[in-house]
């Protein structure tokens, strides 16, 4: 497998455990919000049902490409039952901390994919376009229910977004950051961290 071919293994790899990881989010927080937050469970709900649907599709793409499932898929999975059971524990406020810092690490993430894949690959660049319009909703959505924004919020977003940087980071034995170097070259990424107004 040659070095291209090789690095969109690792995109399918990484974006189907970090769907995986969501899920686990997700439903950890959906388990709190109906006792505690009823009025945010449609949100949830909603949002379970398109991580579910992302992380069906990367795993339908995987075998054109020789991809197989993430080796760490137990650390996105625990990670991210915890990470979603404790956030929802601390407060409705740290839901949508949560969300929005995930989110915006995996815009950026999926943006840097999408200026590798355009000429490599059309279909996943089109796969990846459909299913980042869902994830930038979901951003967008988080940011505006953010009540405060204090020392706290700012350590626990910091947290959130350095945790998810690290498993992507795990999962793509680094291919991430060489794939964003390369793009930074050509003069077409990274992308900055991401605020959906």
């Amino acid at each position: 497998m040659d070095q291209p071919d090789r690095t969109i293994a690792r995109i399918l790899k990484v974006n189907h455990a970090g769907e995986y990881g969501a899920i686990r989010i997700y439903r950890a927080q959906l388990l709190m919000a109906r006792r505690l937050y009823p009025d945010i469970v449609d949100f949830l709900e909603t949002t379970l049902e398109h991580e579910i649907h992302h992380c069906s599709a990367f795993r339908q793409a995987m075998p054109q490409w020789s991809a197989r499932p993430c080796r760490i898929m137990a650390l996105w999975g625990n990670g991210g039952w915890v990470l979603g059971f404790v956030t929802a524990l601390i407060g409705r406020n740290s839901i949508w901390i949560c969300t929005a810092a995930v989110e915006a690490t995996v815009h950026r993430h999926l943006e840097d994919q999408l200026g590798f894949l355009h000429d490599r690959a059309p279909g996943l660049h089109q796969l990846i376009t459909g299913i980042q319009i869902e994830e930038r909703e979901h951003l967008r959505y988080a940011q505006q229910q953010i009540a405060r924004h204090g020392v706290w919020e700012e350590l626990l977003t910091w947290t959130i977004s350095l945790s998810t940087e690290i498993a992507i980071w795990l999962s793509t034995w680094g291919e991430s950051t060489r794939m964003a170097k390369i793009l930074k070259r050509q003069g077409t990424g990274p992308t900055q961290p991401t605020v959906v107004k």
